[in-house]
């Protein structure tokens, strides 16, 4: 038995303004002959309605990759929710490939346990068999692992439907007046969360590793400074702030230091700054523009933008020697790369000879270099934690919003906010 540990930040982060709208994905590309699934509505046999259908949650999930095609429920012949009532040929006749049914028990207090099982049809046979722990209040977070599970079952890849990722809303009222707030959700949008609201600007969200914190860029002072937020209790730390810009953070993968942009000295650097000591250690040194430093998954090298060749590029440098290599070199600009945790892939934004800001991501390897996207001034591109998805921030018409693309390019989508400009995303690390 799994039991589910939901991570304190969401149970208890305590300085929350509750959220008016929340994101919902759009698909807007798929690929051309998706898996048939269905998910047979779960058994309950309690006595009062629950909070979620999870069912429904696990078929949005593996719905919005563009992998799986979806059944509809009202076109099912049938409702099993055992092995026994499992009738391959009718659902052979309805072209379905896998069949995941379940079943939702009432235990102690509010206590809920939900079994699930995923089958092959064609081959009549079982693929995986689970039962989960939880409670009313977070049968939205069961839901989420149940889809990771079936999702790496199915594609030898591991799910991050339990992620979060954060992000930044700028709305307007009155005359001439924004509020911005830092807000947190699950990977689909959902449950949105406001971690900080304040009449100036936020920016560069970034996660720490172990999914605990967050730094980011704030304005309230007037000018730039870089926070870090603790999300289990709320609580705020200012780092130390110096004359001029501070900003970009990137956490190191150890969690103990933060590269940051600094233009103390004159124009902006790179600088390692260490949490323990409060150490600062300036890494890059060019009258050119160095920024948007983001760390190898080792921790033994940083890459960052710079228009030390004349125009923005992606740089690496290894720590440790100093050595400095240039990584971009199609296209007039390249900026804000990321890499994927296998450190193989870098997302980033990049602009051709058509001038139009778009993202793209480089084989490191073979060097090989792909334009995913086709939407409008795109920028700021996170990676989900299994490599899977880039999330980055794009127009629909005059409004900022986030969009998604596959590495491969063959599924797209588009997370519209009812109300505000969305930018700066961030997706979190694997939090359980």
């Amino acid at each position: 038995m799994f039991h589910l540990w939901i991570v304190s930040c969401v149970l208890l982060l305590s300085s929350v303004v509750s959220a008016e709208s929340d994101l919902a994905i759009e698909i807007t590309q798929g690929i051309d002959e998706p898996t048939p699934v269905a998910i047979v509505p779960f058994a309950w046999s309690g006595s009062s309605a629950l909070k979620e259908n999870i069912a429904q949650i696990v078929s949005a999930d593996l719905g919005r990759t563009g992998l799986f095609s979806m059944m509809d429920p009202t076109t099912m012949l049938s409702f099993p929710t055992q092995q026994d009532q499992i009738y391959y040929r009718d659902w052979r006749l309805s072209k379905t490939e896998f069949l995941v049914i379940g079943r939702q028990i009432p235990a102690e207090g509010t206590q809920i346990k939900v079994e699930f099982e995923l089958y092959d049809v064609l081959k009549e046979q079982r693929l995986l068999s689970e039962r989960v722990s939880g409670t009313q209040d977070n049968l939205r977070d069961i839901a989420h692992y149940i889809s990771d599970m079936i999702y790496q079952k199915l594609t030898g890849i591991r799910g991050a439907f339990s992620t979060r990722i954060v992000y930044v809303t700028a709305q307007q009222y009155g005359e001439g007046k924004v509020s911005y707030r830092l807000k947190m959700a699950d990977s689909d949008g959902a449950r949105p969360i406001t971690i900080r609201q304040q009449s100036e600007p936020l920016m560069s969200p970034a996660w720490a590793r172990d999914g605990s914190k967050l730094a980011y860029v704030s304005f309230e002072s007037g000018r730039p400074a870089i926070y870090i937020q603790y999300l289990a209790t709320g609580k705020r730390e200012k780092v130390q702030s110096f004359r001029g810009l501070n900003g970009a953070p990137a956490w190191s993968p150890d969690g103990n230091k933060l590269a940051i942009v600094l233009s103390k000295d004159g124009n902006p650097e790179v600088y390692v700054l260490d949490l323990r000591s409060r150490s600062l250690a300036r890494i890059t040194h060019h009258y050119g523009i160095d920024t948007e430093p983001s760390w190898s998954p080792d921790g033994q090298s940083i890459i960052f933008t710079s228009d030390r060749g004349g125009q923005p590029q992606i740089y690496r440098l290894q720590l440790a020697t100093r050595q400095l290599e240039r990584v971009t070199y199609e296209g007039n600009y390249n900026s804000r790369g990321r890499l994927t945790h296998d450190g193989r892939f870098l997302a980033m934004v990049h602009r051709g000879d058509d001038n139009v800001f778009r993202i793209a991501v480089q084989d490191l390897k073979t060097g090989r270099l792909d334009t995913l996207t086709d939407t409008y001034l795109d920028e700021s591109p996170t990676i989900a934690p299994n490599g899977s998805i880039i999330l980055y921030a794009t127009q629909k018409g005059v409004k900022g919003v986030l969009g998604g693309v596959t590495l491969d390019g063959n599924v797209r989508f588009i997370l519209p906010a009812t109300s505000g400009d969305v930018r700066e995303p961030a997706w979190s690390p694997y939090l359980q």
